[in-house]
C-alpha cells in the first residue's frame, strides 16, 4: 500500500490518467511507474523472502510465504486500478487458508496425508466417493490446506488442485445444444432446444429470518453491557477508536447464529449447482446478458443477499468450462433483449412490465421471450438471428406457455408460497382461477338457498 501511494504521488501516474485510454504512451507511462517503485509480483516475492529471515521463518517456508505475497499483491493491484476501494486486512483468526506453489516442497501430499514442515496431517477419506477417488488417481499440482468453524470448532481440509479434467458423473453428461438465460435477482429464466423453465434461485430455502433477527439483538444487548464506555448516552456509537470486549454468552450466541449462516451458504451452494447441472444437461452453449451483479446488491439488497445470482454465475461459467462447454456473454446495450420483439419492434418497458405484449400478437412473459432472444443471438456478432428465430417460434410458443403456466401454478397451489411478482400474470392461470372461484360460489349461493328452504318448511 506504501508503494501505490508513492505511485499515486508521481506526476508520470498523473499524466497517464489524464491521456486517452487509446494513447499508447498511457500503458508506457504505467509501466514506467511501477518498475520505479517496485511494484510487481515478483518484486513482492523477493520482499517476503527477505522478511522470512524474522521469526516467520520458524513457521512458514519460501513457496508458502511467496503465495501469501501472491494474494496481498493481487489485493491491492484492484485498489490501483480502482476495482476496489481499499484492502481488507485479515484480523484475528481469520487467516483460514494457506497453499503451495507445487507438490514437491513446502505443503505436499504424499499417500494418504499432508505434509508440510514436519507435520504428517492424516486425511480422512470417503471409500466410495467416486469424485474423491478421481482426483487422489490424478497428478496434484498443489495443495491448500483450508479452515472451517463448524459450531464453533475448527475443521481442516485439504484442497488437492490436480492436473487434467474434473470427474463429471454419468447423469450430468453435457448435452449439445443452445441455451438461452434470462437472470433477475432471484429469478431465472431457461429455454433450450426442447425444454423452458421459469423459476426462483434456490427456491428450497428456508430463511429463518426472525431467529437471525433475535440472535443479532441479543448479540447487540451483550455488546452494549459488556462496553458501555463505547456508546454515547443516547445508545449511538462514539467516533474513534475502540476496544471491544466479548463475553462468554456474545460469543455463544454468535457462534449460533454463524452456524446458521453456514448451514444456509452451504445449502444454497448445492442448489446452485443442482442448477447448474440441469442447465449443462440441456445444452453446451449457454447465452445470457451480462449483468453489474454490483448493481443488483444496490438496488436488490436483501434478495441478492438471499439468492445470490453472481454467485451462480460463477459456478456456471467454471463448471461449463470444466466440462468443454461455453458461457457467452451478450451486452445489453445493443441487444435490448427485454425491450425487443421478433418483429423488429423495440418498446421501452417499465421494470413492473413482467409481460411481453406486442402489436403483433405475441403475449409471453417478460423473462422467459428475453431467454428465448438470447438463445437465438449470434455469439460472434451478438446479432439476433430473425429467420431461425421465427422458424422455431412454432414449436416454442406451446414450450414457453406452459413453463409460465407451470411456475405460476407450482407457486400458488402445490407449494403455497407467494408467487414472485416477477412472474406476471399467466392468462390461462387467471382464467382457470376464475372459472373455479365461480363454481365455488355458486356451490356455495346453492347451499345458502337450500338452507333457506329448510327453515321456510320447519
Amino acid at each position: 500500500m506504501r508503494r501505490v501511494k508513492l505511485i499515486r504521488q508521481s506526476r508520470d501516474f498523473t499524466w497517464a490518467r489524464s491521456l486517452k485510454p487509446s494513447n499508447p504512451e498511457r500503458k508506457v507511462l504505467f509501466k514506467r511507474v511501477r518498475e520505479r517503485y517496485d511494484f510487481s509480483e515478483y518484486a513482492l516475492h523477493s520482499y517476503s523472502t527477505q522478511r522470512r529471515k524474522s521469526w516467520l521463518g520458524n513457521h512458514l517456508d519460501s513457496n508458502t510465504v511467496q503465495k501469501l505475497a501472491t494474494r496481498a499483491y493481487k489485493a491491492v493491484e484492484k485498489v490501483l486500478f480502482g476495482k476496489s476501494k481499499k484492502v481488507r486486512f485479515k484480523g484475528k483468526n481469520q487467516m483460514d487458508s494457506v497453499e503451495g506453489k507445487s507438490n514437491k516442497s513446502g505443503i505436499r501430499w504424499k499417500g494418504e496425508a499432508v505434509e508440510w514442515s514436519g507435520l504428517e496431517l492424516r486425511g480422512l477419506i470417503t471409500d466410495n466417493d467416486p469424485v474423491i477417488w478421481h482426483g487422489l488417481n490424478s497428478k496434484v499440482k498443489y495443495v491448500r490446506l483450508v479452515r472451517r468453524k463448524i459450531s464453533g470448532k475448527n475443521r481442516f481440509y485439504a484442497q488437492l488442485v490436480c492436473e487434467g479434467k474434473a470427474f463429471v458423473k454419468p447423469k450430468n453428461k453435457l448435452a449439445k445444444g443452445e441455451v438461452g438465460l434470462d437472470i433477475g435477482p432471484s429469478t431465472i429464466a431457461i429455454v433450450g432446444d426442447t425444454a423452458a423453465q421459469l423459476k426462483e434461485f434456490a427456491s428450497e430455502l428456508e430463511f429463518d429470518t426472525a431467529r437471525i433477527r433475535r440472535l443479532q439483538r441479543r448479540m447487540d444487548r451483550s455488546r452494549r453491557a459488556t462496553n458501555p464506555d463505547n456508546y454515547n448516552p443516547n445508545g449511538t456509537l462514539k467516533k474513534g477508536k475502540k476496544r471491544w470486549n466479548s463475553s462468554k454468552s456474545y460469543l455463544k450466541v454468535r457462534t449460533s447464529k454463524a452456524n446458521l449462516e453456514r448451514k444456509l451458504a452451504a445449502h444454497r451452494k448445492s442448489l446452485h449447482g443442482e442448477l447448474v447441472n440441469d442447465i449443462l444437461r440441456t445444452g453446451d452453449v449457454i447465452k445470457l446478458e451480462k449483468l453489474s451483479y454490483k448493481a443488483f446488491q444496490k438496488l436488490f439488497g436483501s434478495s441478492v443477499g438471499k439468492r445470490a445470482p453472481g454467485m451462480f454465475v460463477y459456478h456456471l461459467k467454471s463448471k461449463a468450462e470444466r466440462a468443454d462447454g461455453k458461457v457467452v456473454e451478450i451486452p445489453t446495450y445493443s441487444t435490448k433483449l427485454s425491450q425487443t420483439c421478433q418483429c423488429g419492434r423495440v418498446q421501452k418497458k417499465k421494470l413492473s412490465e413482467r409481460v411481453h405484449q406486442c402489436e403483433c400478437g405475441i403475449q409471453m412473459q417478460r423473462d422467459i421471450y428475453s431467454a428465448l432472444l438470447a438463445k437465438h443471438i449470434e455469439p460472434d456478432t451478438f446479432v439476433l438471428q430473425v429467420s431461425q428465430l421465427l422458424e422455431d417460434w412454432q414449436s416454442a410458443e406451446l414450450r414457453l406457455q406452459a413453463a409460465w403456466r407451470t411456475a405460476t401454478e407450482c407457486n400458488q397451489l402445490a407449494t403455497g408460497r407467494i408467487r414472485p411478482s416477477s412472474f406476471g400474470r399467466c392468462p390461462e392461470v387467471e382464467r382457470v382461477a376464475a372459472e373455479v372461484f365461480k363454481k365455488t360460489s355458486k356451490s356455495q349461493d346453492a347451499v345458502g338457498v337450500a338452507e333457506s328452504l329448510e327453515e321456510d318448511v320447519s
